[in-house]
């Protein structure tokens, strides 16, 4: 396997994502002339890494951190603010540049920031979790949360450039690794079942960042983004695919007040989604019963309580992909061939969601 594999992004802004080791002490290649000021969004946990990246920057460029809460902590006006008050503090110009540096959460921030400051500046994307690099960092959306729900204020922003360094994983937490899979099973269902066949061979070793089979999943569910995001960059059709098991997902999340982690919430709602295709008629039941084995392998939850159905069903009906107080749901009709559900009347929907149940 090369030191690096590039995966190209195409459309109105393309760009490349570079995946391989040692990508983070090369960073000013990336950045290039005519940056004069950087600044490096950051949670807490990466205070030391950030630090480093940043004293080998100093030098070329002025280096400036934002240090942010962490998960979805970070996703907040008052931190987007915070970020803002410090570019402005510094006179931040066009020409300068943010580096995304974190996980999923924090690259939504940074990405949100860059796009947001004198109307785009610059954006380098460096995940640092399994979530960040197979989805939150790729494909240009940016975002905060409300009350009222996730990623409801954001902008399709394309970075300049995303790097995959999987050095970065290295000290990650195995159970961070494990929920980030959930977006790596995903893409396997919607598009790529060899990434489900993966998994299924031996999940020890599919899940371990220092094998070849975990950086081939990397790299299958990164090309697998790329294809959708270059042919529909603002999410007006094909897209929409990527957010299998996003809509209970997301309404998990939001009843959690965001203790879930995204992995988790997004595990249940695809079996949710999975259970509701297949009392539609679409799926074969057995395809219900491989989501299950294969979360269920990766100690991910399958299940949420019956109770809160219509809390539940309450933030659903504020989903990004509602149109007109309709609900509609990606599905699928067969592995690798997802589809829309649009609005499913309430019984069946309960009914579905009493599958995963508690």
């Amino acid at each position: 396997m090369s030191a690096h594999t590039v995966i190209p992004i195409t459309g109105l802004d393309p760009y490349d994502v570079t995946i391989g080791r040692g990508l983070v002490a090369n960073i000013a290649e990336t950045l290039g002339g005519g940056v004069a000021k950087v600044l490096i969004v950051h949670p807490a946990t990466l205070g030391a890494k950030a630090n480093a990246l940043r004293e080998s920057l100093v030098g070329r460029y002025e280096v400036l951190l934002a240090e942010v809460p962490e998960a979805e902590d970070a996703k907040r006006v008052e931190v987007a603010a915070f970020c803002w008050q410090i570019m402005g503090q510094t006179d931040f110009t066009r020409t300068d540049a943010v580096i995304g540096f974190g996980g999923g959460a924090t690259t939504d921030l940074a990405g949100f920031v860059a796009a947001t400051w004198l109307r785009g500046v610059k954006l380098v994307q460096v995940p640092t979790s399994v979530l960040g690099m197979v989805d939150a960092s790729i494909g240009g959306k940016t975002g905060i949360n409300t009350a009222e729900g996730k990623n409801l204020v954001g902008s399709f922003y394309a970075p300049a450039a995303v790097l995959v360094d999987l050095d970065t994983l290295d000290t990650l937490p195995k159970n961070e690794i494990l929920a980030g899979f959930a977006e790596i099973v995903k893409c396997g269902f919607i598009g790529d079942p060899t990434i489900l066949d993966t998994i299924e061979a031996d999940v020890a070793v599919a899940t371990d960042p220092t094998t070849p089979e975990f950086r081939s999943l990397i790299e299958k569910s990164v090309a697998l983004k790329a294809r959708v995001v270059s042919e529909d960059f603002k999410e007006s059709g094909l897209r929409e695919i990527l957010n299998y098991g996003h809509t209970l997902g997301h309404a998990i999340e939001h009843a959690e007040r965001y203790r879930w982690r995204h992995g988790a919430a997004i595990s249940v709602g695809m079996v949710f989604a999975a259970e509701l295709a297949s009392l539609a008629g679409k799926l074969d039941p057995s395809v219900v019963d491989r989501h299950r084995s294969i979360l269920k392998s990766l100690t991910l939850p399958i299940d949420y309580p019956v109770g809160r159905w219509q809390t539940l069903l309450a933030t659903m009906q504020r989903d990004k992909k509602a149109r007109a107080g309709m609900l509609r749901f990606i599905v699928l009709d067969a592995v690798g061939k997802p589809t829309t559900l649009a609005g499913p009347e309430e019984p069946m929907l309960f009914a579905a969601y009493q599958e995963v149940g508690v």
